[in-house]
């Protein structure tokens, strides 16, 4: 492990929300810097945290949770919450005193923080909209428009979790703050290949029409093998029909059962039309499955040559992909190894230590 100047402890403020990969995100840097000596101050947002959630954090020592029922950007009308939430989190910057501001969100960054701001672009509604609908999002999401790059501005510093992503947010938002690009990790002592068996996985937000596991759902008839899906699929109205003979609906897991599931399955099926970086995937490729993929930028620039890539509107081609994989053992094999070599490169120690470049070069500025 690098050694790194740093203050004993380091500490950090950082937002996070409970909502999708950014949880498993925050709490996986959390536990890697740990061994650095850094103590988080942790600000929910978005929705309460469920038990697993709770039960996870508990574990992390290096970790001070402020449970918070503040609004995310992307919600409906979320910013009389985000503006009522300005003076608790300013309040609480001056109660802790932390050495570095990390945010998971846009919108703060235009706060009066005393301490340099770090602010990671996970995803966001403009780039989202473009790659999923193929235009930009309706006037209702102007003032969305104005507050992110608001935030940005105020930003000292700016990390994408890929080169896809970090353009999308500089063309976008004419963000001009220096930045990096930190490919996210996850640990591979929670996420393991076991046997495997004759099924199909896929995981996500089942509502969010990224994801766009409605076309694993549409190619199942074609797919003689069992599909299972985890979780949330519903979210203010949104859902997917989730109906299929072969089509296993199992809810939102916690980790370890998530682990169960992907130690398990021969392939993992992610046919996004938009997904900066894709924890999800990654834990499948530690888990040892083959990965069937969205054909889009960012996945590529993560996964190369060690996936398959799909047309994101063809069902039939999915399940033909699917199909080849399922009945030729030797290739499914083959892809399965080099996802799982591949995602040996995005380890946590290798964020920890990228992190801690920025944190240190912020704490000179």
């Amino acid at each position: 492990m690098a050694e790194f100047k740093r203050h004993t402890p380091l500490r950090i403020l950082m937002t996070t929300d409970t909502v999708g990969g950014v949880w498993s995100y925050s709490v996986e840097l959390c536990k890697a810097l740990r061994p650095f000596g850094v103590e988080f101050y942790l600000i929910t947002t978005g929705a309460p945290l469920q038990l697993t959630q709770k039960e996870e954090i508990k574990k992390v020592k290096n970790v001070t949770v402020y449970e918070t029922d503040f609004l995310l950007e992307w919600m409906d009308s979320p910013w009389e919450s985000i503006d009522q939430s300005a003076d608790w989190l300013l309040q609480l910057e001056e109660k802790v005193q932390p050495d570095l501001i990390h945010l998971n969100a846009f919108a703060y960054g235009s706060l009066s923080w005393k301490a340099p701001v770090a602010m990671v672009a996970h995803s966001d509604v403009f780039s989202w909209w473009r790659l999923v609908k193929a235009e930009d999002p309706p006037a209702a999401w102007k003032n969305y428009f104005k507050r992110v790059s608001k935030g940005l501005a105020g930003a000292n510093f700016l990390i994408a979790p890929s080169s896809s992503m970090m353009q999308h947010i500089r063309g976008i938002y004419s963000a001009s703050v220096g930045g990096t690009v930190i490919y996210n990790g996850r640990s591979s002592d929670v996420f393991y290949p076991a046997q495997k068996e004759p099924f199909i996985f896929s995981m996500g937000r089942i509502w969010d029409e990224a994801k766009n596991i409605s076309l694993l759902v549409a190619a199942a008839p074609q797919i003689p093998y069992e599909i299972k899906i985890a979780g949330d699929n519903n979210f203010a109205g949104d859902s997917c029909n989730m109906a299929g003979s072969n089509v296993t609906y199992l809810g939102k897991l916690s980790t370890a059962e998530v682990a169960k599931q992907a130690a398990a399955a021969s392939v993992y099926v992610l046919a996004a039309k938009y997904e900066p970086f894709g924890l999800s995937v990654l834990e499948a490729a530690l888990s040892g499955c083959a990965l069937v993929l969205g054909n889009i930028d960012s996945l590529k620039e993560i996964w190369s040559d060690s996936a398959m890539y799909m047309d994101t509107n063809d069902a039939a081609a999915l399940a033909t992909t699917v199909n080849y994989l399922m009945q030729n053992e030797d290739v499914r094999l083959q892809y399965a190894h080099k996802a799982q070599s591949r995602a040996a490169t995005y380890g946590i120690e290798v964020m920890a230590e990228e992190y801690m470049k920025v944190y240190q070069q912020l704490l000179k500025t």
